[in-house]
């Protein structure tokens, strides 16, 4: 029973039918309730007007009466109207509320309160109201179980009414009484209720029906084909033939019945595959020419190769120690058993007696098997034969003594570290005079404390990693820094295993080069990257708007006019020269350039260095205020420098303002440039609103490495690197803080002679 429920639950027909059922109830449903909602509205409403047209013709009746006064002829109009079986009643009200007409006599003459329904709809509000729409005319009421319709209809003053001779009404008077129309509507209700069970009726036989054929439909031509489906894919899953050519299907099942076909034939291409891959790699398993065997946790030798059932000759079922060196107990510091316990790989070097008294050496890589949770199952090891290897090391000792002069005189500091702990067993002179310690002083101690206290962690793991290491920072005895280059191997001193480090000194190559001009300029080309991104961005932009128009046009085998295709052909031209010149810019910059001297216009390199700048800057909100004198005489120099220059100087007003406006300093955000001549020479001025050289750094902050900003927001060498651009061109620098707020930086320029 449970198991045919669970089918039912989870059966794609049962869930649709019971959404299209769910659907159909809700449609139907509100369809049903709309239509007699509509039904009962509009029987009320015809009945209101029915009965209003009913008061008005009673009082068009009694109008030639009410005029003449003639109230037994009124009273007999009343008597003879209320006969009709669905009038229950008819009043007549006069303006105080009395009922002066009424099919029943015996209230004619009685007043009736104002709060009456019949008369505080008027009176409601103070003055009574003169006009009253239908809806405020008509009520429902009921009466002993029958349901009434009542209304009323007010009798206006006219002007025959307040000039008759007889009776005559004040004119002032606008409503002289009302009449009241009372009907029997049970006839009309029993009329609608038969018409709402027929119309429910009639939804259940269409909701029946509905459901009837999507059974059907449903049964015919989505589940029964479905079911089919499969069938044949469990087929495939066992490795039968599908018959999936048996299904006739059309549209989406057909679709899928086509795909699945085409899964069948994919599968059985891709396990013959398959087959074929395993073939290849169990034969490069058996062929490659080194001992290959997996292993359980347990150590338990599970699969080997051909190589290693010749080299070790193992017994089925036997443990690797037993196999590989014939212990009875697993090899201490074992790899294998590290890889266990780590998950990760290790290697090692192994070595044992064989049969014939020669020694055997390899080298083991451990690596492991994972499972589909990620625990590890297994791990295969692989051994690397190095006996050969090992014969020539041992060789190569008996010369170790010839070469210890050699050690020794070396112009490079050479360490011999163990290879555990990195203690230096030994090291030669030219070590202990670099590292500024006596004879003998280092044996024995960490080389790791010879990295600074902060790069200690991080030395370990390169020295181990790693078997070269460039500008390392060294410290001597004296806790003086200084830079070198490593080169590590390892090797075998006194039949122990040992690292041999070699160290090159090269601060006085480091600090030459961090002078280097081209340094600083490729540091600048990382701070012009944002500025080039926007600059090349509008065109584009202009690219991409002309391109997908014309892809609409051309999808929707639109014709391109002429005209607009000259156009825009032109206009893709035009802003393709605008990028190239931008990146042509940008490469020009970053060209490393000989010092060769030629006449440049200052004006043109400020602004091919504000141009590079100028889309982000507007992006940050500042503003560059250029004041260039025209004709300005040209200068000697090398124009991608100079650019570097002023690139250098404008990206440090950039972050001073920025740093200001962080700091609450300045709210103005501006870069003024500058450019006059004197007789004798041509003078830039760069100023901003930042925050201004700190008391005191103003003569350092043109020295190499110093910088005023946060750490990560400088390095030091911009303005060491402009002070030497400028003196290289014969020029000045001076800097001072303005009374205001920010910097100026005044820069002169011996003139080009003519």
């Amino acid at each position: 029973m449970a198991f045919w429920l669970s089918r039912f639950r989870n059966s794609l027909a049962v869930k649709v039918l019971l959404l299209i059922a769910v659907v159909l109830t809700l449609c139907l449903g509100l369809h049903s309730w709309g239509t007699m909602h509509f039904l009962s509205k509009h029987t009320a409403s015809k009945l209101s007007i029915e009965a209003d047209r009913l008061s008005k013709t009673i009082l068009l009746s009694a109008r030639y009466a009410m005029m003449a006064n003639a109230r037994s002829e009124i009273n007999q109009i009343v008597s003879d109207i209320a006969k009709h079986p669905d009038i229950a009643s008819v009043r007549i009200y006069d303006k105080q509320g009395v009922i002066r007409f009424s099919n029943y006599q015996d209230e004619v003459g009685t007043q009736v309160s104002m709060d009456t329904p019949s008369c505080s709809v008027c009176h409601i509000t103070e003055p009574p109201k003169v006009t009253l729409t239908l809806q405020e005319r008509t009520r429902t009421f009921s009466v002993d179980d029958s349901i009434l319709l009542g209304t009323i209809t007010p009798i206006m003053n006219e002007t025959s009414c307040s000039k008759a001779s007889c009776h005559a009404h004040n004119a002032g008077n606008t409503v002289l009484g009302e009449l009241e129309l009372t009907l029997h509507t049970n006839q009309a209700v029993l009329g609608l209720a038969a018409v709402q069970r027929k119309l429910l009726a009639l939804t259940v036989i269409i909701y029946v029906l509905a459901v009837s054929l999507l059974v059907f439909g449903l049964r015919r031509y989505i589940t029964s084909p479905i079911k089919k489906v499969i069938h044949s894919t469990k087929r495939i899953s066992e490795g039968k033939p599908s018959e999936l050519e048996a299904i006739l299907c059309t549209g989406e099942l057909g679709h899928l019945v086509d795909s699945v076909m085409a899964m069948e034939q994919s599968i059985a291409k891709k396990q013959d595959e398959l087959d074929r891959k395993r073939k290849e790699y169990q034969d490069l398993f058996e062929q490659v020419p080194c001992s290959i065997t997996v292993q359980d946790a347990n150590m338990r030798i599970l699969k080997y190769n051909k190589e290693f059932a010749e080299r070790f000759s193992p017994k089925p079922g036997a443990f690797c120690y037993e196999a590989y060196k014939g212990l009875t107990d697993k090899c201490p510091n074992c790899p294998l058993d590290k890889t266990f316990q780590t998950g990760r790989p290790y290697c090692s070097e192994e070595s044992r007696i064989n049969p014939d008294g020669s020694k055997a050496h390899w080298l083991v890589h451990v690596t492991p098997v994972f499972d589909d949770k990620g625990e590890v199952v297994a791990a295969m090891e692989m051994g690397i034969d190095i006996s050969g290897r090992k014969r020539v090391e041992e060789r190569l000792l008996t010369s170790e003594a010839k070469y210890h002069a050699i050690f020794n005189h070396i112009p490079n500091a050479v360490f011999v570290l163990d290879v555990e702990d990195y203690t230096i067993i030994d090291c030669n002179g030219m070590a202990e005079r670099s590292y500024g310690y006596e004879s003998g002083e280092m044996y024995n101690t960490s080389f790791i404390s010879l990295f600074p206290e902060e790069e200690q962690e991080k030395a370990r793991s390169y020295v181990k990693a790693f078997t070269a290491l460039n500008r390392v920072r060294q410290k001597r005895k004296d806790a003086t820094t200084f830079y070198v280059d490593f080169r590590l191997s390892p090797a075998v001193y006194n039949d122990r295993n040992v690292l041999l480090v070699s160290a090159t000194d090269v601060t006085d190559r480091l600090e030459t080069e961090q002078k280097l001009i081209q340094t600083g300029k490729m540091a600048t080309l990382g701070e012009m990257a944002t500025g080039v991104a926007h600059e090349l961005n509008q065109p584009l932009t202009v690219i991409k708007a002309a391109s997908g128009f014309m892809i609409r046009k051309i999808s929707r085998s639109q014709p391109i006019e002429p005209d607009i295709l000259k156009t825009m052909a032109e206009e893709i031209d035009s802003h393709v020269d605008r990028a190239s010149q931008i990146i042509d810019h940008m490469r020009a910059f970053g060209r490393q350039s000989d010092l060769v001297l030629e006449r440049v216009n200052l004006n043109s390199v400020i602004e091919s260095s504000v141009g590079m700048f100028i889309s982000q800057l507007t992006l940050r909100g500042i503003t560059v205020d250029k004041k260039f004198k025209e004709n300005l005489p040209e200068i000697l120099g090398v124009a991608n420098r100079l650019e570097q220059v002023f690139i250098n100087l404008l990206l440090n007003a950039r972050d001073a303002i920025e740093e200001a406006e962080a700091e609450g300093k300045s709210e103005d955000k501006i870069i003024s440039l500058r450019t006059y001549s004197t007789p004798r020479a041509v003078v830039a001025v760069v100023e901003d609103t930042g925050t201004g050289v700190p008391p005191g750094l103003a003569d350092k902050i043109f020295e190499p490495f110093f910088t005023t900003k946060k750490v990560g927001k400088g390095t030091g060498l911009g303005l060491s690197i402009t002070y030497g651009l400028i003196k290289d061109f014969g020029g000045t620098i001076r800097v001072k803080n303005k009374k205001e707020g920010g910097v100026r930086f005044t820069l002169m320029f011996p003139r080009s002679s003519s």
